[in-house]
């Protein structure tokens, strides 16, 4: 099973609009299965923002240094 992947909101009529570059890539008349994922709220969200924040307080411009660094 192949799975694409895109974000979207629920219209006014309550459908669901599948981008273009998406649907093309479905073959017509098939049948798909469709998976909704709705976070259960923002609390997600809002620790990874808190994480983000606190980690970077921590970022001084001298760290920029490692950002040059390659693998290998």
């Amino acid at each position: 099973m192949k799975a694409l992947e895109f974000q979207t909101r629920l219209n006014r009529n309550h459908t669901l609009t599948v981008p273009s570059e998406v649907a093309q890539q479905v073959p017509q008349g098939q049948p798909i299965r469709v998976i909704l994922l709705i976070p259960a709220s923002t609390e997600d969200q809002d620790w990874a923002h808190l994480t983000t924040q606190q980690f970077l307080k921590g970022y001084a411009k001298s760290d920029a240094i490692y950002d040059k660094l390659s693998a290998g």
